[in-house]
């Protein structure tokens, strides 16, 4: 017999999409408000789909560990549906990573291990590997390859989207990190119409996607040294490169206009789905999505300017 969800886990999925218009351009964006979710971010979709899945598989116990290598947003999700279940959760994260998330996930009764961020990603999902041959309790949800990543935005967020717009979409924009948002929702978007165009956005200063060198960046959660396996699957149409400091500006702007208190990759999103929004017909639907909420970025740049009087 299955189990109820936790009360918790009943809020999430089904964010509204938000219509965004930007009247120096003419252009009106469509941003899914996943900051809404629970835990606050995207990634609850993704912590949720992967444990119940494990369970129906008989996969998870009592005693399980679950183990997961993340900049952050993911762990936080994962701790939550931790809490929510029972389970213990451990997360390896960068210690380049904000600290407003390592206090999220510890409040939320997770563990977090921090490493060298020199190699981005790869250390961290070695180090995850490394644990789990040698505890058996440790189960690894593998988000940067798990294919449940990607269908769970296939079968849920996409057709969300389809519905809220009230038919295709014209392009979708949106920036990677495992690659299960851009794979996912690329499908379900292009099954509706096949000439909706998937763009990549990806930091000017790591834009592994258009063969540069990752180098240091300020859009936590994107291009973290790493093309993760998901995104290989991903029927792209386009990369957007767009910097830190523009990224910064409109998350800010993002605040201060329309009283979105969202993350810095959020921001970036925008940024690269406004771009896409002008080359294309001024009645285009151009579609986004606002990954995260602001109150985990206090310690990073996004808050170092002092406030406009």
């Amino acid at each position: 017999m299955t189990r109820p969800r936790p009360p918790v886990l009943t809020l999430i999925g089904d964010t509204p999409l938000l219509p965004l218009h930007f009247p120096e351009t003419g252009r009106t964006l469509y941003a899914k408000a996943e900051f809404l979710n629970p835990s606050g971010s995207i990634k609850d979709r993704l912590a949720l789909a992967i444990i119940e899945d494990a369970e129906e598989r008989g996969l998870l116990r009592p005693d399980s560990i679950i183990l997961e290598c993340t900049s952050g947003n993911t762990g936080i999700s994962l701790a939550m549906v931790g809490a929510a279940k029972g389970y213990r959760v451990k997360i390896l994260m960068s210690e380049s990573a904000s600290v407003e998330r390592r206090h999220l996930i510890r409040q939320l009764g997770g563990e977090v291990q921090l490493f060298a961020a020199n190699r981005g990603y790869a250390t961290g999902i070695e180090l995850s590997l490394e644990l789990a041959a040698q505890d058996p309790r440790i189960f690894l949800p593998r988000q940067f390859e798990n294919p449940l990543n990607a269908l769970d935005h296939e079968l849920a967020t996409g057709p969300e989207i389809l519905a809220q717009l009230g038919g295709p979409a014209d392009a979708f924009v949106a920036g990677y990190g495992t690659g299960g948002t851009l794979t996912g929702c690329g499908r379900a978007l292009k099954a509706a119409r096949a000439a909706t165009r998937i763009l990549a956005m990806e930091p000017a200063e790591a834009a592994m996607l258009s063969g540069e060198m990752p180098c240091c960046h300020h859009i936590e959660g994107v291009a973290g040294g790493y093309v993760p396996p998901l995104l290989r699957d991903a029927k792209l149409d386009g990369v957007i490169k767009v910097s830190s400091a523009d990224a910064l500006a409109m998350t800010r702007r993002l605040s201060r206009e329309f009283g979105l208190l969202v993350g810095t990759s959020s921001g970036a999103n925008i940024t690269a789905a406004l771009r896409t929004a002008c080359d294309l017909p001024p009645t285009a639907k151009v579609v986004t999505i606002l990954c995260d909420r602001a109150e985990r970025y206090y310690s990073t740049k996004l808050f170092a300017e002092p406030p406009t009087p």
